[in-house]
């Protein structure tokens, strides 16, 4: 996606060699024009893999998520990282390390929005280290339902997230591949 890549350029800050501020673009302010074209490729991507729910952790993931289950005609269920007084006290949770949080959450998945029948399509932002994407994945298995595939916005090439995952068989869409930010310079991977 060209103009995704233009956003990254104008508008990504990036704060080390490790870390990419997308805050105008992803985490923070969102452009709806965009993000609905973000879920147009997705869908695309996976329009033959017969979806019936997406799943993505909250918070910066729910947006391109939900404009990828609208394009598929699917709901979207998020896994909460806060538990309310209405949490399900039987829900799917799995505890992971935040990259660029630097804390350690419990993610959260209702048992009454996944079952075996599904076949599951997880979207997320960006994929670094992976802690969240395994531990959602790992909640998806647990439920017994069917991962059809990851989307991500972003892959950190440099960061062993999407490797690893793609090590346990699992199919990821990556919308751009970065593949460095040495030297203050984002380099795209394509």
């Amino acid at each position: 996606m060209d103009k995704l890549k233009e956003r990254i350029l104008q508008e990504g800050v990036i704060v080390s060699d490790q870390v990419l501020n997308l805050d105008g673009l992803l985490n923070h302010q969102v452009d709806p024009q965009l993000t609905m074209e973000m879920g147009k490729e997705f869908a695309s991507r996976f329009a033959e893999a017969g979806v019936t729910r997406v799943v993505t952790v909250e918070s910066s993931g729910i947006a391109v998520a939900f404009a990828t289950a609208y394009e598929l005609g699917v709901p979207l269920v998020f896994a909460r990282r806060k538990k309310t007084l209405l949490a399900d006290p039987d829900a799917l949770c799995e505890r992971v390390p935040s990259f660029t949080k630097g804390i350690v959450t419990d993610i959260m998945l209702s048992r009454h929005y996944i079952s075996e029948q599904d076949k599951v399509l997880f979207i997320d932002d960006i994929i670094a280290n992976g802690d969240a994407a395994r531990g959602l994945i790992k909640i998806i298995e647990r439920s017994g339902a069917e991962l059809v595939g990851l989307g991500v916005v972003i892959e950190k090439c440099f960061q062993a997230g999407a490797r690893t995952i793609r090590e346990q068989g699992i199919s990821i869409e990556p919308l751009v591949r970065i593949q460095s930010l040495e030297g203050g310079v984002i380099t795209f991977a394509d």
